[in-house]
């Protein structure tokens, strides 16, 4: 019996991750980039990323993208990057590097496969997962969040607009993949989350605003100083960048930033102002936000199901979301909405 992972598309989802050795990664960065480096591995879910430490205490990262990404969303995300250098210094990420020819990227061949390639400096600092969250770095999360997509509101690329399953405009398309979700309560729960958003919130899309946005605002994705963990230093992986509207960009940040204790849109609330500040939202969007935060985990947890059930290897990666994305939308879902949406608006002064 057919079943939808066997009909699928090829595509950076469906398709493993690229296999380089470190020994053949430090000769590709000698040849291509004329840089002696040690190679290490580090944890990526669709394509290969490696540390790389050089001499003068210089570090990089070489992200070599999945065969089945499409180029022109490579070429999107490399022109985005550039694009915040150029717009907005301030905003903490990565600088391309350039090849000996001067080029912004590279192709690294393997088994007959052509692997988009480039160059990343360095970030300092520590992952946001795992420090003490207080007021004050919620309101760095925001700040950041808010400069980098009022950086981004003004860029624009022809691959902007391509399909990818984290975008919160697909959540109803996950409805097929919902079997994968073992526990049957759970299952009930998301699919009941996934409904309501194709039935609520998907028709009044037209009057969102749309841009290009990061897209995944997450603790694994934000570093902070070694010294003081409110303050954020860096701003990793663009690679979920697409253009969709401001307002699911924002709810992702949020979702990640529910406490085990205490009201759990407090952290959310300190976020979201000083997100405002700096971009701000319009309160027909802003009221969406309570049931957006819940569509993103219930995208975790089916999206996190599937995969690890595709790649069992890559299992632990896939699923550290899971546990806290469970935990988070049943919290978030015993608030009255009226009430989490009252304490948005003070928040933002509306």
């Amino acid at each position: 019996m057919s079943t939808p992972e066997a009909a699928e598309a090829r595509s950076a989802f469906t398709t493993r991750a690229p296999d380089f050795s470190l020994a053949e990664i430090e000769t590709l960065v000698r040849e291509r980039y004329g840089i002696d480096t040690a190679a290490s591995m580090l944890t990526s879910e669709r394509d290969l990323t490696v540390r790389l430490d050089a001499a003068g205490a210089r570090r990089f990262v070489l992200k070599i993208a999945n065969a089945a990404e499409d180029r022109a969303v490579s070429e999107f995300q490399n022109r985005a990057l550039e694009h915040i250098e150029r717009t907005v210094p301030d905003v903490p990420a990565s600088r391309l590097v350039r090849t000996l020819d001067g080029e912004p990227e590279c192709l690294a061949e393997r088994d007959g496969e052509r692997h988009f390639t480039r160059l990343l400096t360095w970030l300092p600092g520590r992952p946001l997962f795992g420090t003490q969250r207080t007021p004050a770095q919620m309101r760095g999360v925001g700040a950041a969040l808010g400069r980098l997509a009022k950086g981004l509101f003004t860029f624009s690329h022809p691959a902007a607009t391509h399909e990818i399953v984290w975008d919160l405009r697909h959540a109803p398309g996950l409805l097929v993949r919902t079997h994968h979700i073992a526990d049957p309560e759970l299952r009930a729960r998301v699919e009941g989350v996934f409904a309501r958003f194709r039935d609520a919130i998907a028709p009044r899309e037209p009057s969102l605003r749309a841009q290009v946005v990061h897209n995944d605002f997450n603790p694994f994705n934000l570093l902070v100083e070694e010294e003081d963990t409110d303050r954020i230093s860096g701003i990793l992986d663009f690679g979920d960048l697409v253009e969709t509207f401001a307002i699911y960009d924002l709810a992702i940040a949020c979702a990640y930033q529910v406490p085990e204790e205490g009201h759990p849109f407090e952290p959310m609330a300190d976020l979201v102002g000083a997100y405002h500040a700096v971009h701000p939202v319009p309160a027909l969007e802003l009221d969406l936000l309570p049931d957006l935060v819940g569509v993103r985990q219930a995208m975790t947890i089916a999206v996190s199901e599937w995969r690890a059930s595709r790649y069992p290897e890559n299992a632990s990666y896939i699923l550290r979301n899971h546990a806290k994305a469970r935990a988070a939308l049943v919290r978030c879902a015993d608030v009255p909405r009226e009430e989490a949406r009252a304490m948005l608006r003070r928040a933002c002064g509306l």
